[in-house]
Formats: C-alpha cells, structure tokens, sequence
C-alpha cells in the first residue's frame, strides 16, 4: 500500500561547509502552519501555504532505497485507542533508508533498524525487549547494504531518527561516515551505559570525533513544519525537526525526481497509520511505556502527527512510517529494496 501525502523542503550547502555557517538562506514558497491545539483530535486551521518548492530546472533529488532491518512485533495496545485486545500486535518492519544524491553521489543513510546481535545493547534496552516485544532480524542494515553492492565505509552520513535501540542497529562498521542526530539526543548519553547501568542508551553508540548534534533553533519552516534545514542546500533532502516521539527525533524530506516528487520519512512521529488518518489517537498507560504513552512528548507528537496529516494533502508526497507495516506487507522482496529503489510518485 502507497501512501501520498503533503510535503515540505529544505536548502543547504554542502555538508561538510555546513557546520561553519551560522546564517541560513531564505526559503520560498514556504510558510509556518499554525495549530489550534496540541491535541490529536484539534484540526489545524490558519495554514497560510502548503506548497513545497518547485524544482528548478537543474533540481538535484535522491534516489531512496529502503533496506531490510529486523522485524519487530508491536502490541497495538501499547499504541493506538481503537484496539483493545492485548493479544493484537503489528509485525512491522524496522526500516532503514539509503538515500544517494542524485548529483554529487553521496550516500546517506537514514536509522540503522536493530543490531543482528540485540542481546548486547544495554541490559535495560534489552530487558524491555524480552518483556515488551518480538524481535527478528534475518537481515540487519548492514548486510542488506552489503547484498546490494555498496559497503558500510562508503556511506557519507549516517543520520539517526533517534537512539531507540530499533534505530541504532549497529553504527560501528560505519568508519568513514558523519553521524548527525538532533541536539537532543546529547541527554541519552549523560552519562548513559555503563556509567549509568539503568540507562537503554550506550555511551559509545555514536563516535565522537565524527558525530554533529543538529539543534533547530535558527532553521527556517518549511510546509506545515516550524523548523527544516536543507542539508545538501540544493533543494534535495531536509531534515525536519520531529518533536514528541524522544528528544532529538528528526523526520527527512527529500525529492525523489527532478519534476516534482517528494518522500517523507516519518520514522516513531506514529506507530500506526490510524494515528495518521485520524482513525485512532495515541494510547496511554500501557505498563511497558517509559512515559505515560510511547511519546516522551505527547502533546508535542500529537502536534507534529497533525501536521503530518497536512502533509499529506500535498500531491507527490509519499510518506512512510519506519514500522510501516502496509507499505513493507505490499513491497518486502521486491524493487522498492536496494539494489532497486522506491518508485517516485
């Protein structure tokens, strides 16, 4: 299953000059949303533009390929409202996304799913999957990279959705890659395992000399989204700050043809389509949450879910969830999968 929805872009200059910049140029055709309310339920109104950018007529894009990362079994409880049977869960993909620019031929990698060897994240991490969750992972990022022709060391970036362990996967094999990840990931690893023996987070997860905490503040808003930074600053991928889900948590927007054609990688903004759509709100009080719901933020994931929702208005747009169990039910094994890539709208 396909779904389509309203998009938002960003601009940036190269990467590797990017992080000596401290202005950003202008956006066009790009205007804030403004919500009524934080609440799921609350429609959005006074939304001045939804329209993303044209390309222009030299416009860069990515080819996405999607990249198998273990299976996990989600309970739908723990979720959404509308399903009351605890025995009910989601065998959902935990996607990972290569995303090559279509000009300069970098490759970025956007979550790394769960590690082939899950029993040594930390104790607590793992703890929580023997209560909570199935997990299987017949194929991890790596070697879905690997069986389609490219090695871990030729990824330029590795950007991080957030330090859930079913995001994280293994980062080690990645030695010549930039980790980027929202500032607010920096409190997961303070101190985190093993000098906090309760923390889910590994102090070494990301290495330091090659790691850049993204934060927000000055990024301009794009669609229905306050805040989008255009990373390679040709109109091509912006990351989006995602607030709600966990501190740090950053969505991709990226063209996918140079006519128009865009992919929203939505990462944990929702477990569930229903969430969506509107068809069901965010659960509470499920004894296996670290916070009152699956959100740290409920209210400001109820807010960024609706302006999802806005998004995908937009025509073009294709967003999917990183356990989008519709859309992998519809293509696993097939040409949406590096070597192939997932087809433009």
């Amino acid at each position: 299953m396909t779904y389509a929805g309203n998009g938002t872009l960003f601009q940036k200059k190269t990467f590797a000059n990017y992080w000596f910049h401290t202005r950003h140029k202008p956006q066009l055709l790009i205007f804030p949303a403004i919500y009524a309310t934080a609440r799921s339920k609350t429609k959005c109104n006074n939304i001045l533009n939804m329209s993303l950018p044209p390309p222009s007529s030299t416009q860069a894009f990515c080819n996405v390929s999607a990249l198998e990362a273990g299976i996990i079994e989600l309970p739908l409880v723990m979720f959404v409202t509308n399903n009351t049977d605890p025995k009910a869960v989601s065998v959902a993909p935990s996607l990972s996304f290569l995303l090559q620019h279509s000009n300069n031929q970098q490759k970025f990698v956007f979550d790394l799913g769960i590690r082939k060897d899950w029993e040594n994240y930390p104790p607590r991490a793992v703890q929580w999957v023997k209560d909570t969750f199935e997990i299987r992972v017949p194929q991890d990022a790596i070697e879905s990279l690997i069986k389609g022709g490219i090695s871990p060391s030729e990824i330029t970036t590795v950007c991080l959705s957030h330090c859930h362990f079913d995001h994280v996967g293994d980062t080690r094999p990645f030695t010549n890659s930039t980790f980027v990840v929202g500032s607010g990931s920096k409190e997961h690893f303070q101190p985190g395992y093993p000098a906090d023996p309760t923390s889910p987070f590994a102090s070494d997860l990301l290495p330091p000399s090659r790691t850049e905490f993204l934060s927000s503040t000055n990024w301009p808003p794009l669609g229905p989204f306050p805040h989008a930074l255009d990373f390679y600053e040709d109109g091509s991928l912006y990351i989006i700050d995602s607030p709600g889900h966990l501190a740090g948590h950053i969505n991709i927007l990226a063209r996918t043809s140079s006519d128009g054609a865009w992919i929203y990688l939505a990462a944990d903004s929702a477990h569930h389509w229903d969430l969506i759509t509107g068809k069901a709100d965010i659960a509470v009080g499920h004894p296996s949450h670290f916070h009152s719901c699956a959100h740290q933020n409920k209210e400001a994931a109820e807010t960024h879910i609706l302006r999802i929702r806005e998004l995908c208005k937009i025509p073009r747009v294709r967003v999917l969830l990183a356990h989008d169990e519709p859309w992998y039910m519809g293509n696993k094994n097939g040409d949406a999968f590096l070597p192939g890539k997932i087809t433009s709208l």
